[in-house]
């Protein structure tokens, strides 16, 4: 069994269906162990709470250099014997200590079919409202490994979400997140537990 370390930031939504999952006998392989946050308001603390999950919270400001923080970032996940990390709404970059302490076991959800609307700037309502503006007629949800290039890591699911007329950034999310990003994060979490994922060259096989 997988212990799994979940990184939030706000609401956490993500994080409910993978809860869901879980309870769901989706994830077999895995258990969320913890939840960590880098906001101590976030609401995502109250869900873990309710479902027993451990949680902690750690704020780079509180930490005089970014390298302080990375390695405390890096010792905290250790200590919680993470086999996989989940960004589920986490808004803190992360730094190379982690990154290379914990490669291809660091999962993030992006709201955009990658390599499109992807980067540096790239977050929230910016994905859907860029979406929008360009004015294509397909969206959608990549879980992807994370390295050193923002969004560049190996690309593990993908799923496509139709645009609609007189979709606003915040009807496109809400549907981004529905249809796409509530299915693929959980089943690439299961996959990874299962050790259905192997990376080759910066891709993904995925065993089906």
């Amino acid at each position: 069994m997988k212990n799994i370390v979940v990184l939030v930031s706000g609401g956490g939504t993500n994080l409910k269906a993978l809860i869901d999952a879980q309870n769901n006998g989706e994830i077999k392989q895995g258990k969320i162990t913890c939840v960590v946050s880098s906001n101590p308001n976030a609401y995502a603390l109250e869900r873990a709470k309710n479902n027993s999950i451990d949680t902690e919270v750690i704020r780079k400001k509180d930490y005089e250099t970014f390298e302080e923080y990375d390695n405390a970032l890096t010792e905290l996940l250790k200590s919680k014997n993470a086999d996989l990390i989940v960004l589920a709404g986490f808004m803190t970059v992360l730094g190379k200590q982690v990154i290379n302490a914990f490669e291809n076991r660091i999962i993030n959800i992006h709201p955009a079919l990658i390599p499109s609307f992807c980067g540096q700037g790239f977050y929230g309502l910016y994905v859907h409202q860029a979406v929008l503006e360009k004015g294509v007629k397909i969206t959608g949800a990549t879980a992807h490994f994370v390295n050193e290039v923002c969004d560049g890591g190996p690309i593990i699911m993908q799923k496509a979400v139709e645009v609609k007329n007189g979709d606003t950034p915040e009807i496109l999310q809400k549907r981004v997140m529905e249809q796409a990003e509530w299915n693929i994060l959980p089943k690439s979490v299961a996959l990874f537990c299962e050790g259905k994922i192997k990376v080759e060259n910066n891709k993904t096989i995925v065993e089906e």
